[in-house]
């Protein structure tokens, strides 16, 4: 398959910045439809099927708590807002559903058994806000512990653990799970007897495991060598990051989403200043908005040479890591010398960039372009030609084209099952459609294509740093909206007495963007990440969901183990490319 359309730049209304054409609009959203709690399944079951609109993807489902929000509809009295993100790949459309859940209501009916990934995306907001689902095979807690006192998200929920009393953890509470039988894996149960009656050996892998790329716990019911049933255990990681946006300024914000997917740099950083420059309606200067194409293509490569190094790893190649993280320094160097920054830059700005590039930037990156290529073969010898790599992942964890929309798979994932589908081509942002780049793609669908489509990517991305060279403009790297940007210089604001007002407000107290709802979706290297901006005219965010994709793409493991061999988890954990930072934010 393969995904094209033209872009048309959205119409806003006549003298407005936060609201699209239509009532009660989204920026970022082509659509937004307001559905009857009562109605949630039946309007869902259609959306996805409709024939001639068809939206076959759940790209997020989250939720609001309205009780302190101001500037809302006459009329509107209801606590929660249930949301429902769908979204079409072939079409590069979003459409967005809202429910008002009725007060009083425990929750509304769940949509599991429409959008396969609606199960933990449920289960969440559960977590965070206590509405639940109805005929959901699992409503438990997936974040946070079972032990856990309230709702983090809701607003009465305290934000600092300095306005919550000590926290104290008693021997019923360290009783996580209260039978196996409880434990679901999508739509079966971890169980400790097979259907033939054999016993099962019931295994823990992590949290505390190498393999595991972070803090996850893995149950697995083994039958012999054999994989019966996986069951990911989340939540290990989780670090409040929406909760944590309610209480910074807009600004003060952009060194937390470093954060979430630790390895993607600006990359994280980017939707969330898109979201809100959607909100305050301000136009980036083009060389600004170039350099945020060059670091990100330069963060994509150094995602895919950790990745390259610890997938070789997982299935017994001790030499590949060595090899990545040798040019992984080198562009670090790179990155350093721009940003003053490594792994988490804090570079980009809301309007801009936080400065301009020093002097005789291109001479490092076009020494790193100029063997790249000549690396990017050895790595192909070294690894993915090896034999012994190849019968640890041709026809191992396979999934096609159609069960990644289901779930929700995006990116290098979703391009190793033959979907050949890029958010850069089919809905471009700052300025992707005017560079020259292939999509990478794999028609098996296993842990091999993922990584000959994660090596070739690493190709295009060079081609892309090399245009950026060429095609970088002269001019500003901020926006000269002084109402949300910080001045361009910081000397100005020892001359101009207005650009040192506004510097004072915007670090001292904070911008009040406009009123308003934003969505930004951006090509991560890990697939598609989405910020859901909500301002209700203060300093600080009133809701900030971060939809990441290894959320999404943990969902799957269950699937793509289910009688493999033990060996093979390992394997299919590596191709994935999870983060669990990115998972559990």
């Amino acid at each position: 398959m393969k995904f094209s359309r033209t872009v048309e730049t959205p119409v806003w209304e006549s003298g407005t910045t936060n609201v699209l054409k239509g009532e009660r609009g989204i920026l970022g959203v082509e659509e937004v439809r307001w559905v009857d709690a009562d109605r949630v399944t039946e309007t869902i079951c259609q959306l996805k099927t409709d024939p001639k609109r068809p939206f076959p993807m759940l790209f997020d489902l989250t939720a609001i708590d309205e009780s302190e929000r101001r500037h809302r509809p006459e009329g509107e009295t209801h606590r929660f807002t249930v949301q429902y993100h769908l979204f079409s790949p072939q079409r590069g459309e979003s459409l967005l559903v809202k429910v008002a859940v009725p007060d009083g209501a425990t929750g509304i009916e769940s949509i599991s058994n429409i959008y396969k990934n609606a199960n933990y995306y449920e289960r969440e907001v559960f977590d965070m806000f206590g509405v639940s689902f109805h005929g959901h095979p699992n409503m438990r807690r997936i974040l946070m512990p079972d032990w856990w006192t309230g709702h983090p998200l809701r607003k009465d929920h305290p934000n600092r653990a300095t306005e919550m009393p000590p926290l104290v953890i008693t021997e019923e509470d360290l009783k996580e799970f209260d039978g196996w039988e409880q434990l679901s894996s999508g739509d079966s149960y971890i169980r400790t007897r097979n259907e033939a009656g054999e016993e099962l050996l019931i295994l823990n892998l992590g949290p505390n495991h190498p393999g595991t790329h972070g803090v996850l716990r893995v149950v697995l019911t083994l039958n012999g060598e054999y994989m019966e049933d996986v069951y990911p255990v989340i939540g290990y990681h989780h670090r409040g990051a929406e909760k944590m946006a309610e209480r910074q300024t807009w600004h003060t914000y952009i060194p937390y989403t470093d954060r979430v997917d630790y390895l993607a740099g600006t990359y994280n950083e980017l939707p969330y200043v898109l979201a809100c420059e959607q909100l305050a309606g301000i136009r980036v200067p083009e060389r600004a908005t170039v350099m945020r194409v060059l670091l990100g293509e330069i963060y994509r490569i150094c995602n895919h040479l950790v990745w390259f190094g610890t997938f070789g790893h997982d299935v017994g190649a001790m030499t590949p890591v060595f090899y990545s993280f040798r040019e992984r320094e080198n562009l670090f160097k790179i990155i350093e010398m721009i940003t003053g920054g490594r792994m988490h830059p804090n570079f980009l700005r809301i309007g801009g960039c936080s400065m301009d590039l020093p002097p005789g930037w291109q001479e490092p990156i076009r020494l790193f372009l100029k063997d790249f290529d000549k690396n990017l073969l050895e790595y192909e010898q070294l690894l993915l030609g090896n034999p012994i790599l190849k019968s640890r992942t041709v026809g191992v964890g396979v999934m096609s084209g159609d069960e990644c929309v289901e779930w929700g798979v995006t990116g290098p994932n979703l391009r190793a099952s033959g979907v050949q589908f890029d958010l850069r081509k089919v809905k471009p942002y700052c300025g992707y459609e005017g560079f020259e780049f292939e999509i990478p793609y794999e028609t098996g669908g296993d842990c091999y294509s993922r990584a000959v489509v994660r090596h070739r990517e690493m190709k295009q991305s060079a081609r892309i740093i090399e245009q950026c060279l060429r095609l970088m403009p002269e001019g500003e790297v901020m926006s000269r909206d002084n109402r949300y940007a910080f001045p361009p210089r910081k000397a100005e604001t020892m001359m101009d007495i207005e650009a040192l007002i506004n510097h004072f407000l915007a670090v001292g107290w904070g911008l009040d963007l406009p009123v308003g709802e934003s969505v930004a979706m951006v090509e991560q290297p890990k697939g598609i990440a989405g910020y859901y901006a909500v301002s209700d005219g203060r300093t600080s965010p009133y809701r900030l969901r971060i939809r990441t994709p290894s959320f999404a793409a943990i969902q799957t493991l269950p699937a793509l183990c289910r009688g493999h061999l033990l060996s093979d988890l390992l394997a299919v954990i590596g191709a994935m490319d999870y983060v669990l930072a990115d998972i559990d934010r």
